[in-house]
């Protein structure tokens, strides 16, 4: 359980937190330190992340913030959120991200910042932020969908579907949940085949010509998270949500 790394020319980064893979800080931090050693290993020349379970990811783990005294896990998954999501972009090599089921909140951070999605057919991906007294991530949503449809989202906490994202060409291919990895794997072999020290030279070009900087506009985000939270806003939502319905 937890983040596993498995290691060759194609590495596999593997969440699986039970039961819905929303990640606690310190698996944030693990997720991080994994994708940024594959990338650091000369033999990996591309790097899959996918989970195991219901679905991709469905963000920070809600429960663990409310349980905590003052505001250290606040801090504390923020900072693990911005370095997972920033190690994700600053890969030495193409980051596929393999979305099956939900992807919330911090999976769209992981799938925005990857260098291709592809996603099986119950895949949908949507931030909930607003519902949960924060926000984030908009900055990665807006990798992945038109300019005001991410702001439809955000203010609405709709979803997409892998389909529709398909349709904007975010999402690669769209492939049954058992095919998924193999979809990955295919895509990644592709790029396997390439010439590594030219593929790792395309993403250092493809991050330097990038019109948006993903890790200034998401800490730009995240300080308004951390004002919601002083103004008892972050708190009243998310005992909300630990209590339920």
């Amino acid at each position: 359980m937890g983040i596993t790394l498995r290691a060759g020319p194609i590495a596999e980064v593997v969440m699986n937190v039970p039961p819905v893979n929303a990640l606690a800080v310190r698996h944030w931090h693990d997720l991080a330190d994994a994708v940024s050693a594959a990338g650091q290993d000369h033999a990996t020349r591309v790097v899959v992340l996918r989970a195991e379970g219901r679905g991709f990811n469905a963000g920070v783990d809600i429960k663990e913030l409310q349980a905590a005294q003052g505001h250290r896990a606040l801090v504390g998954v923020n900072r693990g959120c911005y370095a997972a999501f920033a190690a994700v972009y600053d890969c030495a090599v193409p980051v596929i991200a393999a979305v099956h089921g939900f992807c919330l909140g911090g999976g769209v951070g992981l799938a925005g910042n990857a260098d291709v999605v592809v996603a099986s057919d119950d895949a949908y991906f949507g931030l909930p932020e607003v519902d949960r007294g924060a926000l984030g991530a908009a900055t990665h949503l807006a990798r992945l969908v038109p300019q005001h449809l991410m702001r439809a989202m955000v203010y609405t906490c709709r979803t997409v579907t892998a389909a529709e994202l398909r349709g904007f060409g975010s999402v690669l291919e769209v492939a049954p949940r058992d095919k998924l990895r193999d979809l990955a794997l295919e895509v990644a072999g592709g790029i396997a085949a390439k010439d590594p020290y030219v593929i790792r030279r395309a993403k250092e070009s493809l991050n330097g010509i990038d019109p948006v900087d993903v890790k200034r506009a998401y800490r730009f985000e995240q300080g308004f998270t951390f004002e919601l939270n002083l103004m008892g806003a972050g708190d009243e939502h998310r005992d909300r949500f630990v209590e339920g319905p």
